[in-house]
């Protein structure tokens, strides 16, 4: 018997555009029926529609549908993702943030689920030898074949559904402890992070300890052999001391620390200090040690880079970094730390590093897939770290044994240099660039009802750091008002000097006719 009609009403985003449904039509269509569905975009996400999707999902995935269990959560999680995104840049409250990545945590287990009980009735299709092979003969009735296509997953997806299923068969509540973990540690719960997490399950608790990884010695000796720092350096993602070993090697004094308490050492026997790095702060910014680090990746690595050199504003500064690091432009933070404040130097390992090992692992040693490099930034007499950044290709096998530079020379033996990579012209201060688009700045917000920084960013074309500046130098002038969470108007004030620049603009119109 057909379940009835559910006219539960559900937004569906893709490609850019957002579409408003029911999960009827969505179940009509994934059973091949048509029905009319409207295409009118819709402007903003309805928590409870996503919300009664996500239970919708949870029903048909109880009553055996997978399909359709799969499809309305991959929905969901796309559109969370997509809300959980838009309130972080927007920055909006914690717990509106909070509340998109339950929603997309909840999509991701129902997904995931729904791929496993899927990536099961394929195996059992494939014993069966009711799977539909292209190039042979078919042995078995078209309605009796089983598709990938139909269920909507690829050869990869199953691939990657059977390893998530066997890792939940030998720790049962892997899946749904490791989506909780990220939400609960105020992260995203993406499938990124997931098989992450399924990638190290076939070790116990306790085999995978805080999944820590080593830096390679001939990573920090290769570093040694082109950079000199102060004679005392800090290492704050410290670890086991892979890198402060190294560096006390070669005659350097080292103060160390963690977020993770290893009870590690220096040589003369000092403990680590304990404490989160984004949460440190110095006795004055730039007077501190120089850094020198493997610093955690994934979504804290722009917030930790950024801290670094906004707050404590090393005279050097060495990080291991994914290559990856010189892209990418939607962070605020890693534009901070690439364009506004660039390294001067970057290494760039053109023979991968070996691969850095889980602490304690004695299985098959594999080689290394990501590209790395040393990325050097360095404080020059007014402040700034400069506005050039010269790459050089290394081999860190030719460095293994080689001489490192002395402690405390604080320079560097690079011996390169690329045009291509300096400004033509000299680097703006923050001042200069405010003064330059106050004018344009205050037409555009004139014209809005209210307005935010990263409206006006948008809108004028500036760096985030140009639009805080526009509004913190119209409220230290009174031109204009608060007026709400992180948003603004002009005042009265701000007309009145509104109405002072356009008629010196006039002026200078008319004089620049009369001169022609």
């Amino acid at each position: 018997m057909e379940r009835g009609f559910d006219d539960t009403r559900v937004t569906i985003s893709a490609g850019g555009t957002s579409v408003e449904t029911t999960i009827g039509a969505l179940e009509a269509i994934g059973n091949g029926r048509s029905i009319d569905v409207p295409a009118s975009p819709v402007a903003r996400v309805d928590a409870s529609n996503l919300a009664a999707t996500i239970d919708r999902a949870r029903s048909l995935f109880s009553e055996g549908d997978y399909q359709n269990a799969l499809w309305l959560s991959e929905a969901v999680y796309d559109q969370s993702k997509a809300a959980a995104s838009y309130a972080k840049r927007m920055k909006l409250s914690d717990e509106l943030i909070g509340k998109a990545r339950r929603m997309q945590g909840d999509a991701l287990l129902i997904e995931t689920r729904a791929k496993m009980a899927l990536a099961d009735q394929f195996d059992e299709a494939q014993k069966a030898g009711v799977v539909a092979t292209p190039g042979r003969p078919k042995k078995v009735s078209d309605e009796n074949l089983f598709r990938l296509e139909d269920v909507g997953l690829s050869k990869g997806q199953v691939h990657e559904a059977r390893k998530l299923r066997d890792a939940e068969t030998k720790e049962p509540g892997l899946v749904a402890r490791a989506i909780a973990a990220r939400i609960e540690a105020g992260l995203e719960p993406s499938r990124a992070n997931l098989r992450a997490a399924v990638g190290t399950a076939s070790a116990t608790k306790e085999e995978r300890g805080d999944n820590f990884y080593q830096t390679p010695v001939v990573a920090t000796r290769t570093l040694l052999a082109f950079e000199s720092s102060s004679g005392t350096i800090w290492e704050p993602s410290v670890g086991l001391g892979a890198i402060s070993a190294v560096l006390e090697a070669e005659g350097y004094e080292v103060v160390i620390s963690d977020l993770v308490d290893r009870a590690t050492v220096t040589q003369h026997g000092e403990l680590q200090g304990v404490g989160d790095f984004l949460s440190s702060q110095p006795d004055a910014p730039g007077d501190g040690h120089d850094i020198v680090s493997n610093p955690p990746y994934g979504e804290v690595l722009n917030d930790y880079v950024a801290h670094a050199l906004r707050v404590h504003k090393p005279r050097k500064m060495a990080l291991l970094l994914n290559l990856n690091f010189l892209c990418g432009f939607e962070d605020d933070d890693r534009n901070f730390a690439m364009d506004e404040n660039p390294p001067a130097r970057v290494y760039v390992f053109k023979r991968r590093l070996p691969m850095m090992h889980r602490e304690g692992w004695d299985g098959k040693k594999a080689s290394s897939r990501m590209n790395t490099a040393w990325f050097v930034w360095e404080r020059q007499e007014d402040g700034s770290y400069g506005d050039t950044t010269i790459v050089k290709r290394v081999d860190w096998k030719e460095y293994e044994d080689a001489d490192a530079l002395q402690p405390g020379e604080g320079g560097n033996a690079s011996g390169v240099h690329f045009d291509e990579f300096k400004r033509e012209t000299p680097r703006k201060t923050l001042d200069e660039r405010i003064s330059e688009n106050e004018a344009q700045a205050l037409i555009w917000c004139a014209e809005q009802t209210d307005f935010d920084a990263i409206e006006l960013r948008r809108a004028i074309g500036v760096r985030p750091s140009t639009a805080d500046g526009l509004i913190h130098w119209m409220l230290e002038k009174r031109l204009a008002d608060p007026a709400g969470d992180v948003r603004f108007k002009i005042s009265e004030s701000g007309w009145l000097a509104l109405q002072a620049t356009a008629g010196v603009l006039v002026a200078n119109d008319a004089a620049r006719r009369a001169a022609i």
